[in-house]
């Protein structure tokens, strides 16, 4: 009789990077999930979660970091509309990267010759890895956490990745998984050739932070 594997929860913790026990669903248990219960639990309860190792993953979140991601899509689709070269995605815009691994950035770009036929998928979750993706980091992110995504990323084929600091007021900009540069609020940040002549200022990104009723 072959051996069983026994895997506990603590296992699965470490290897999803020691994040907080409250982000990992028990149903369906963790191993055994699918695709479908991603789709279930985003369309029936409006909870977002990430596929890693067959096991469901709650999205950390927090007010400030959804309103930066937003302010980016915003610029990002700012500059599509006057350089049409592809599409950008908020945080519930899943794509399965590879295997069963579903992943969800809080922004995300994809040139138009990564789309099937150049069109916009209509699945739910499409087999689809962005070009570009950028992560805002919140309280509930451990470090062994968005190294293992930043890992996966670049195994699949995102060619940049930035990683947004609300509390540090950095970003963290990745050409590989280890590869990287960190940008204060002084600077200003470009797309490269993954996005040609997109440019964010880190100050004014991050004031938005500051703002107060007039």
């Amino acid at each position: 009789m072959n051996p069983v594997l026994t895997v506990t929860l603590d296992d699965r913790l470490a290897d999803l990077g020691f994040i907080p026990a409250s982000r990992v669903r028990s149903e369906p248990p963790p191993g055994t999930a699918t695709i479908d219960d991603v789709i279930r639990l985003r369309d029936g309860e409006g909870v977002i979660c990430e596929l890693i190792d067959r096991t469901l993953v709650e999205k950390a979140t927090g007010w400030q970091e959804s309103m930066l991601a937003m302010v980016l899509v915003q610029w990002l689709n700012n500059f599509l509309d006057q350089n049409p070269i592809g599409l950008a995605t908020g945080p519930d815009g899943l794509t399965r990267l590879f295997g069963d691994t579903v992943r969800g950035p809080d922004v995300a770009f994809v040139r138009w010759d990564r789309l099937p036929e150049g069109k916009i998928p209509t699945v739910p979750i499409p087999d689809l890895v962005p070009n570009f993706a950028i992560e805002v980091l919140s309280v509930g992110n451990s470090r062994g956490e968005m190294a293992r995504k930043r890992r996966e990323y670049f195994r699949a084929g995102v060619e940049l990745a930035w990683f947004v600091d609300p509390r540090g007021r950095t970003v963290a900009v990745f050409h590989s998984a280890e590869d990287f540069n960190v940008h204060n609020d002084e600077e200003s940040i470009e797309g490269g050739r993954v996005l040609p002549g997109w440019r964010v200022n880190l100050g004014s990104l991050f004031a938005k932070l500051d703002q107060r009723a007039p």
